[in-house]
């Protein structure tokens, strides 16, 4: 799996990577919304069983303190509380016949609950 190299639009860098197959499927759900103003936001809440939980949704927003990366035409958010847990993270997208969606592979998550959906 290759990642796209990355261009960061702020001062500092989360880290978090996207591969190309995650940046290919991004870029096909933004065709699809019919919207070209919105970015890809990551963050991590408070919750599940782990105590931690991902959030990956599109945000037409910016918010005071985001890092932005690009990834080709992708914009990728990470609001500057969630930048610590997420950086060197690595997001992809897996289409098989035993698992289809996003996965995040964290460096920074020191164990994860059975179904992956959280992490501490």
């Amino acid at each position: 799996m290759t990642v796209e190299s990355q261009t960061s639009t702020s001062t500092s860098t989360s880290g978090v990577l996207l591969s190309e197959g995650a940046a290919k499927k991004v870029a096909e759900l933004l065709v699809q919304e019919g919207r070209d103003d919105l970015a890809l936001r990551i963050s991590v809440q408070p919750g599940g069983c782990s105590g931690m939980r991902y959030q990956l949704y599109f945000d037409d927003r910016t918010l005071d303190g985001d890092d932005v990366t690009m990834f080709g035409s992708v914009k990728v958010v990470t609001d500057r509380m969630s930048v610590p847990y997420l950086s060197g993270a690595l997001i992809d997208h897996v289409d098989t016949i035993e698992k289809q969606g996003f996965t995040i592979d964290n460096p920074n998550a020191q164990g994860s609950c059975a179904c992956g959906d959280s992490f501490h």
